[in-house]
């Protein structure tokens, strides 16, 4: 989405932007299926949340899965509370474009999602994706509990075996705990649904995740 030369540069609690108090407004209900953004979820969903570039294209991604509930598009990841859009293009809250997923377990498995992850973009890239330049493009992964962890790590050690043998390079996803999800503005949320035609800017490598990487809890 964004252009112009970045500085890939991840800030410090002294130098990251002060943010606010208050989360910035944002949509109430999906724009594709009418579902609450914020919740309440229905009893039994699980959440994940990804970062894989520009989240446009990538929350399209997870909306189109049989079994995803609601997504919605945020920041994580960084240091600056509630950050507006602005202040995370200038590099100068720590934050990573992002995608929330909650998904219904019985139907599509964190598993799943992980294999949509990995294979719906390149995760070899760093603080970039394809065109789009800067910290809030990298790639992670935010686990809500150990065993999400133990699938995430498990899952990037096969991808890379598979990049690997491909002639490809070193997987730089960060996978962390998630923190604070700062929900997007309200025209970020399900944007290629409301602009069809709008820019995403999301690929992936040509390469096949393994089947079966995950690690049961």
């Amino acid at each position: 989405m964004m252009f112009l030369k970045k500085n890939l540069q991840m800030p410090t609690r002294e130098t990251a932007l002060p943010g606010r108090d208050a989360a910035i407004p944002t949509a109430a209900t999906h724009f594709v299926n009418g579902r609450p953004l914020k919740g309440p979820f229905p009893e039994g969903l699980q959440v994940a949340e990804f970062a894989m570039g520009c989240f446009w294209g990538v929350e399209r991604k997870f909306w189109q899965v049989p079994g995803v509930w609601v997504t919605a598009v945020g920041y994580v990841a960084g240091i600056t509370p509630n950050p507006t859009y602005q202040e995370v293009c200038t590099g100068g809250t720590g934050h990573t474009e992002a995608v929330l997923v909650v998904f219904d377990p019985k139907v599509v498995t964190y598993q799943d999602l992980l294999k949509v992850f990995w294979e719906g973009h390149d995760p070899t890239q760093g603080m970039r994706q394809g065109n789009d330049i800067g910290t809030q493009y990298r790639s992670g992964i935010y686990y809500r509990d150990e065993a999400q962890k133990a699938e995430a790590e498990a899952s990037l050690a096969a991808y890379q075996q598979a990049l690997s043998t491909a002639g490809m390079g070193k997987i730089s996803t960060e996978i962390l705990p998630a923190g604070p999800f700062y929900y997007a503005e309200d025209y970020h949320q399900q944007y290629l649904a409301k602009n069809p035609d709008g820019y995403c800017g999301v690929g992936g490598t040509g390469v096949t995740c393994p089947i079966g990487v995950g690690v049961k809890a």
